[in-house]
């Protein structure tokens, strides 16, 4: 177990928010090594999961769904256009929509991604009882929300 730095003094008030940046850096650090061994950047995992989930999806529910701003999603569809994962067409609607479809070869990323998140979980729990996972998720969702509403005052 890697020791865990500690807090600086200028982050003394700040202790739980402190611990969820190191949390969410290592977190993020792990799942980004498990996916460059997938040619995907991060993020690009969660765009193909909403795909997985309802392929022919409008860029704009994309967008929404993630919670990631319209630049970065559009360079990440982009790249993933690119290496052959989705392809985006206009709607036959409305032609300024983008219409976002998995290829065979995104299809073809769905258990990986599931193995991935499988493999990040169980290192992420180590240590813990279901019951602490739990009360983790919980209270993880509570921070989420109360950041969220923060933000929209």
């Amino acid at each position: 177990m890697t020791a865990v730095p500690p807090t600086p003094n200028t982050a003394r008030d700040g202790r739980l928010s402190y611990a969820v940046f190191l949390l969410a850096r290592a977190h993020r650090g792990q799942a980004a090594a498990m996916l460059r061994a997938m040619d995907l950047h991060p993020g690009q995992e969660l765009l193909l999961m909403q795909l997985y989930d309802r392929d022919g999806q409008t860029q704009s529910e994309l967008l929404e769904s993630v919670g990631l701003d319209h630049s970065t999603v559009s360079k990440s569809l982009r790249r993933m256009q690119d290496a052959g994962l989705l392809t985006r067409e206009p709607a036959e609607h409305d032609r300024r929509v983008m219409v976002v479809r998995l290829t065979d070869r995104g299809r073809a990323l769905r258990e990986p991604i599931a193995a991935m998140w499988r493999t990040l979980e169980e290192t992420s729990v180590e240590g813990l009882t279901a019951d602490e996972v739990e009360t983790f998720i919980r209270i993880a969702h509570t921070i989420t929300g109360a950041i969220g509403s923060r933000a929209k005052d």
